[in-house]
């Protein structure tokens, strides 16, 4: 295990399409519990930390033995405030991570086996930045713009990152071959200074998503599949699915204990 990979999750509680959401329950436990609860099952990381601009989920964090840090509410992408947090760390305890992972905490199905893979990847082709990539499987998620679609190269970096559909469904029978961003992403460390710094972009604003920062600055983002079904919580309807996928996930046992049961 290396001292210097570390795995941020970034919760607030001002969401627009779903105030409160890190702590709405699901299966009892708060979302934001099962994301970091997970994410502590991969021992790639040497720490797992909640990043969040909200005392209560701090307070929550706690109670559960996560780590969590306090950083500003003036962020608008998640990137910028995983860097906050990283710095803080760093400064304060004078230390430097190889790699930061973040885990967004509206991602209660993330695995280990996920975790691995992404960090893993980062390593083997010194990538900048990494993304997983999943299938997308239905046309409700395809055209949704809560979903985030992504094409990519030959070599699979990405292209553009869209919550419109892409590549367009005009010109196929059906709907396209088309895959979605899984927001499990390590950065070099050194990255995530470089992204805090760049201007944000145009087609990051239009889109509010933190990847089009990186391609419009003209750095590459790689891609990596997962066979793993993922979905996140983006919108209320969405917890009635994840919800009953993780009624069948064995990993909930392992760290819900006698909390947790199946019926």
């Amino acid at each position: 295990m290396s001292q210097l990979d570390i795995c941020v999750i970034p919760a607030r509680m001002g969401s627009s399409r779903f105030p409160n959401k890190p702590l709405i329950p699901i299966l009892g436990m708060p979302m934001i519990g099962h994301v970091a609860l997970r994410c502590k099952l991969e021992p790639v990381f040497s720490r797992v930390v909640v990043a969040t601009c909200d005392q209560v989920v701090m307070d929550y964090c706690k109670s559960i033995d996560v780590e969590a840090i306090m950083t500003s509410d003036k962020h608008e992408r998640a990137s910028d405030r995983i860097q906050e947090a990283v710095v803080k760390i760093e400064t304060k305890e004078k230390i430097k991570f190889n790699s930061v992972t973040m885990v967004q905490g509206d991602e209660p199905m993330v695995t280990p086996q996920m975790l691995r893979l992404a960090v893993d990847g980062l390593k083997k082709t010194k990538s900048v930045v990494l993304n997983l990539k999943g299938k997308i499987k239905s046309k409700e998620e395809f055209r949704s713009p809560n979903c985030v679609k992504v094409v990519t190269d030959l070599h699979s970096n990405a292209i553009y990152f869209s919550r419109e559909p892409i590549p367009s469904p005009s010109k196929f029978k059906g709907e396209p071959v088309s895959w979605k961003q899984v927001c499990v992403i390590p950065f070099d460390r050194d990255f995530l200074d470089k992204y805090s710094s760049l201007k944000p972009t145009y087609l990051e604003e239009v889109e509010s998503i933190d990847m089009n920062r990186v391609l419009e600055h003209g750095y590459k983002v790689h891609m990596v599949d997962i066979e793993d079904e993922s979905y996140p919580v983006d919108v209320v309807e969405d917890l009635v699915r994840v919800e009953a996928a993780l009624k069948q996930c064995p990993l909930v046992s392992k760290y819900m204990g006698k909390k947790f049961t199946s019926s």
